[in-house]
């Protein structure tokens, strides 16, 4: 048996926890904040709840498998509800593509706008879905050790798919913009442009239209809670206000962090907090990656968030709502291209009280709005009120409806929380973007390339950025140790 200190308790983190206690080890978990989850927090203010960060949930499967593999179901834990829309673009005013619950809707949804492009997207769809079985069943559970492991039988066969780009490969079969931007949004997810994804990632496609969009009743925290629970039955310790100001070495080893004037001893350090700040725990001689590296890689993009409690009911709009009534790819060069503030942007909002009345107090609405921006923006408050007044008028305007009346309080959340509170790089959001130069082999490395007995886990090393993968993350690392 071996001393297990994992910092942050991020998802990856909670998930190497289960993994490693399965096995036999003794594992405490340090989290800097008050509560745990990491980014997966929760706001609870007035009756309202909020997930603080996450709040899709894609790929049942992948939770099924976590759970699965230590004999438990998720309806052991948590109550999942498939949303029927499953999300809503609004493309303009009385301009509404809601995404169904099932391919042939959507694809007869798609036929409406462009003729012939539903059979398009089924036949565009079946190929994504074979993608997600390789890329699910198989690669994305590789330590990111060696180019090899991109190469097996399946994907030798797809090989060309990892030298077009999404953009390419969605624009090659539909015309209309509309229908293209649904098809390149999920990307989004994976933290890039679709002109710079990988095609092969249009599993992200199937796991949208295909596997549908969930919600856990209670919200996102229920999957911290549950893992967190299932941790406690394995023995897993957690310690929260415990951030961690030094990876403790013995002859190039580590054995330990330094809590304040606090030790404690390990045979083995997993860090599952933000990669970067944690070199900076390491004298700089020890550190793999430097500055520059760091500098010169794509980060995902970080977001504006408000949570904003409302004394009505906004019915005109579902669970989730995507904004993209203005230019797509104007918002996303504003992010990735010359970083700045956008002139026009696109916004999400999710309303979690629409499917789930817990989320709020009876005829009020839990809003939740998100503005992707560039990392490292100056973030000031004059800067968030110009994005507040520029988002809440255009709800308004879309939607006729009256919003700021309603509003009884509205906190927010940028840039310069996401540095201080999650320790983040540049105060990225996500982590960093998997481009076919990020991908797999090509990320920060699990093991750490200097230290001995030092490892990493979660959205800036394998398989990259997103809840699934930062499951899926935990469980390699415990398997590569």
């Amino acid at each position: 048996m071996k001393k297990v200190i994992i910092i942050g308790s991020g998802f990856s983190s909670l998930s190497a926890a289960c993994y490693l206690a399965k096995k036999g080890h003794s594992v405490q978990v340090l989290e800097k904040n008050d509560s745990l989850g990491g980014r997966a927090r929760q706001f609870k203010k007035d009756g309202f709840t909020f997930d603080m960060g996450p709040s899709w949930y894609w790929m049942p499967d992948v939770f099924e498998s976590f759970f699965g593999d230590f004999g438990k179901r998720i309806s052991d834990y948590y109550e999942l509800d498939r949303l029927a829309p499953g999300y809503q673009v609004i493309f303009g005013k009385k301009d509404i593509f809601p995404v169904d619950d099932s391919i042939p809707k959507i694809a007869a949804r798609f036929d409406e706008i462009e003729p012939g492009s539903g059979a398009k997207l089924e036949r565009f769809l079946a190929k994504a879905r074979n993608n997600y079985d390789i890329a699910v069943k198989d690669l994305v559970y590789r330590p990111g050790i060696s180019p090899l492991e991109l190469v097996t039988p399946q994907t030798v066969r797809k090989v060309g798919l990892f030298f077009t780009n999404i953009r390419k490969q969605v624009e090659q079969q539909f015309q209309n913009p509309k229908l293209r931007s649904l098809l390149q949004f999920p990307v989004l997810f994976l933290g890039a442009k679709p002109e710079s994804t990988p095609a092969f990632y249009n599993f992200m496609n199937y796991a949208d239209f295909g596997l549908g969009t969930w919600h856990p009743k209670g919200g996102m925290y229920q999957i911290v809670d549950a893992m967190v629970t299932l941790g406690k039955s394995l023995g897993v310790t957690y310690h929260t206000s415990h951030g961690v100001d030094e990876i403790l070495l013995k002859n190039g080893k580590a054995c330990g962090v330094r809590v304040g004037t606090t030790t404690f001893d390990a045979d083995i350090v997993i860090s599952g907090a933000d990669y970067h700040h944690t070199e900076t725990l390491l004298p700089k001689e020890n550190r793999a990656y430097s500055e520059t590296y760091w500098d010169k890689k794509t980060f995902a993009p970080s977001s504006l968030l408000f949570y904003i409690g409302l004394d009505k009911k906004l019915d005109s709009l579902a669970h989730h709502n995507l904004f993209f009534d203005v230019d797509f790819d104007a918002h996303a060069n504003s992010i990735y291209d010359t970083p700045e503030w956008p002139n026009d942007p696109l916004f999400y909002v999710n309303l979690p009280s629409q499917s789930d009345p817990s989320m709020a107090p009876k005829g009020k609405e839990a809003c939740f709005i998100l503005i992707p921006i560039a990392p490292n923006l100056e973030d000031t408050p004059a800067l968030r009120q110009k994005y507040f007044d520029i988002v809440l008028e255009r709800m308004e305007q879309l939607t006729d409806t009256a919003i700021k009346p309603h509003i009884m309080f509205n906190e927010s959340f940028c840039v310069k929380e996401f540095k201080e509170v999650y320790n983040s790089y540049k105060g990225n959001a996500y982590g960093m973007a998997n481009t076919l130069l990020q991908t797999a082999f090509l990320r920060p490395k699990m093991k750490s390339k200097t230290v001995d007995n030092l490892f990493f886990t979660g959205q800036l090393t394998v398989p990259g950025p997103g809840v699934p993968p930062a499951l899926i993350s935990g469980k390699i690392v415990s398997e590569f140790i």
